[in-house]
């Protein structure tokens, strides 16, 4: 990846150390199953990103003045195992330095250790899947840490809610809490659901967002398209009343496949991220320190090659 800061915004605000916002790429494809190309996801991403106006009208915003690091790319892809311990150790060493952690992959497996990270740096926390799949499988293909098993072990730790299901395998109905499960079907029948969803979290709430969660029609290029799914402005009323009721903690988006002759979901995606950022801070002064309101761990793994605990 050869941009050097997020967006192309200015260097000024691209700094780790003045920086609010911290974005991990996560160029990782080991163990999707149908369309291959989630790992060219982040470039794609940050490509498009750079060609997006930076004033958010809704707003009435500038978030990137708020300081976005981008950080380097996780790269470890010997096993999926260890990809996931990877970003469990590189995301929870940046909450520990106080900043507003994002991620954005790569398939979904990513998650698995971006929510362990944050299941253990913050209290009582929900978990927000909004997806078509519902990605319960406790193993997948020989192992835990496969995208199809990409919210597992949340289902397990944390409050997991998920938004949009509309595909998923008969053994996850083992699994799954179905007064917490919005299904695609159901959603499209009843608006009242982001209520219900909202009343069920936390305070503390990470959001995990798989494109494929969108309709097709509006973001075909995913490794495993739905039909049926969410579209733009309705998506955007729940997360901006998400943000508004409740402490986003972070977020990771996952699952853009890119493809060279359809680029528009290349730029969803790089405004979904804007629009989210923009969200959690558009009522922050750029002058205010930024308090993640995380808690220390009271054990504290120092052994792993991952843990990135320099100073500035």
């Amino acid at each position: 990846m050869q941009t050097k800061t997020y967006a192309g915004i200015p260097e000024e605000f691209g700094k780790l150390e003045t920086s609010k916002i911290v974005l991990i790429p996560v160029p990782y494809d080991g163990t999707s199953t149908w369309q291959k190309g989630a790992d060219k996801g982040p470039e794609a991403f940050l490509d498009a990103s750079e060609n997006m106006e930076l004033y958010d009208i809704e707003t009435e915003t500038e978030v990137y003045k708020q300081g976005v690091y981008l950080a380097n790319a996780v790269t470890e892809n010997s096993s999926p195992e260890a990809m996931v311990e990877a970003v469990h150790q590189i995301t929870k060493s940046y909450i520990r330095k106080n900043k507003f952690v994002t991620i954005f992959g790569g398939e979904h497996s990513i998650s698995i250790g971006t929510i362990r990270a944050f299941s253990e740096m913050f209290t009582s926390l929900t978990v927000l899947q909004l997806d078509a799949h519902a990605d319960l499988r406790k193993e997948y293909e020989g192992s835990s840490c496969n995208h199809a098993c990409a919210v597992y072990e949340a289902s397990q730790t944390t409050n997991l809610i998920q938004v949009g299901i509309r595909s998923m395998d008969s053994i996850e109905t083992t699994v799954m809490d179905k007064d917490k499960t919005y299904f695609a079907h159901d959603m499209a029948m009843d608006d009242t659901w982001t209520h219900s969803a909202i009343d069920q979290m936390t305070d503390n709430v990470f959001i995990t967002i798989d494109l494929d969660a969108f309709d097709p029609s509006i973001l075909p290029s995913t490794g495993t398209p739905e039909p049926g799914g969410l579209l733009w402005y309705e998506t955007l009323d729940f997360l901006r009343q998400v943000f508004e009721e409740k402490n986003v903690v972070g977020f990771d988006i996952v699952e853009l496949c890119p493809n060279k002759n359809e680029r528009s979901s290349d730029f969803l995606a790089a405004k979904l991220y804007y629009k989210m950022l923009s969200y959690k801070f558009k009522n922050a002064d750029i002058e205010d320190d930024f308090q993640s309101d995380f808690e220390v761990p009271k054990t504290k793994n120092n052994n792993s090659k991952y843990n990135e605990d320099d100073e500035y």
